[in-house]
């Protein structure tokens, strides 16, 4: 820990945030980045929603200030690397090229503190929903958006209530038999494909289901997600890993995020008409 609160890692590993998705949890990832920093930084797919996007766009200015934050710690002298998945595959035409000091490629091998490799990797090529039936992939992502936003009218009750976040999906990736069995495939697969790579372990992303064990003989390490459970990996200098979970704002940016809510709901509020009339125009 370092003055001004902030921690600090010899790699971090973000996952699955969805940037461009109304359920994207923007601010609070925005905390999370203020709060802590690495030497290296793995943005590990899915960080832009390119599926919702195309389906409707929304960008809003939290959205902005996550690629701005992230934009400048690699210019402060972070490594970024970035690995693209399903949602954000738009980026996989340009593997082996930098932007804003932002490396992108299919695939890294991630060096611990005591020399074991990793295998850094999205993982939805080893999910036969995303491969081998794409209609069904689009069509359970507007169902679990639809979960998302229902949880969150649901979670915005529980706030007022003073109890805290609970996760719809997550509660019924442990109750359901199909859920429960579809991670352990999904976590067997990524095991076998670090043995491929002759790696010690892999990091992946995908599920939004954040978890570190051996099981298998081999460490499997998912991110989680910035949707529902907001977590991330970090790896310590000495080599351990931990997963952070980042579900409360600070309370000064607490404060400072209900006054910027305020000032843009007046805003909106007072120009709004005009606002309509801009829009009838740009189309």
């Amino acid at each position: 820990m370092t003055e001004g609160g902030l921690r600090y890692f010899r790699a971090l590993f973000i996952s699955d945030v969805h940037l461009g998705a109304r359920g994207c949890q923007a601010d609070l990832l925005l905390d999370f980045l203020r709060h802590h920093d690495a030497d290296t930084i793995y943005l590990v797919g899915d960080i832009v929603d390119g599926w919702r996007l195309r389906s409707a766009w929304y960008w809003p200015q939290a959205h902005n200030d996550v690629v701005q934050k992230l934009l400048r710690k690699a210019r402060k002298g972070a490594r970024m690397i970035y690995v693209p998945g399903n949602h954000d595959e738009f980026l996989r035409e340009y593997y082996g090229t930098h932007f804003g000091g932002i490396e992108v490629a299919e695939r890294f091998i991630h060096y611990g503190a005591d020399g074991r490799r990793y295998l850094v990797i999205h993982g939805d090529h080893f999910d036969l929903v995303v491969t081998q039936a794409r209609w069904l992939a689009h069509l359970g992502d507007y169902a679990y958006t639809a979960a998302i936003a229902v949880n969150r009218v649901f979670n915005n009750l529980r706030r007022r209530f003073g109890f805290g976040y609970w996760s719809l999906s997550q509660w019924a990736k442990h109750k359901v038999k199909n859920a429960v069995n579809y991670i352990g495939e999904f976590e067997k697969t990524l095991v076998l494909e670090a043995r491929r790579n002759a790696a010690d372990g892999v990091i992946c992303g995908h599920i939004h289901h954040a978890t570190i064990h051996n099981r298998f003989g081999v460490t499997y390490i998912n991110c989680g997600d910035w949707v529902e459970s907001c977590t991330a990996i970090a790896e310590h200098l000495d080599g351990r890993f931990e997963i952070i979970t980042w579900t409360t704002m600070s309370p000064r940016q607490e404060t400072e995020r209900e006054v910027e809510r305020e000032t843009e709901a007046a805003h909106a509020a007072r120009g709004a008409a005009v606002g309509a009339g801009d829009l009838v125009d740009a189309m």
